[in-house]
């Protein structure tokens, strides 16, 4: 459901959305590939996000200000262990075997 009345700005704002998501994309999987937990997080975000459209197609309202606190919050934990998991040296295998 678009905000405007006009059918041409909608179809003009989801081309340009669709182009800056292409344009970005190479960037954002290089991230996400780099990253796996981020790789996690966004999978949890989706399923997050598709169980609230799975509930207000069942009418059950849930507030939104949750969901997007909650996924804040979570965003902010990770970016933080990034952040200490690049100043930690790489953990050492006492006794390392290959199979």
């Amino acid at each position: 459901m678009g905000l405007v009345d006009n059918v041409l700005v909608m179809i003009l704002a989801v081309m340009g959305a669709m182009g800056l998501m292409l344009a970005f994309s190479r960037v954002v999987a290089d991230f996400v590939n780099k990253n796996p937990t981020i790789k996690m997080l966004a999978l949890s975000f989706l399923i997050m996000i598709g169980l609230l459209l799975v509930m207000e197609a069942a009418h059950q309202e849930i507030e939104k200000g949750y969901l997007y606190f909650a996924m804040g919050f979570s965003l902010l934990v990770e970016l933080l262990n990034m952040r200490l998991r690049k100043k930690a040296p790489p953990l050492e295998l006492r006794n390392p075997r290959f199979d």
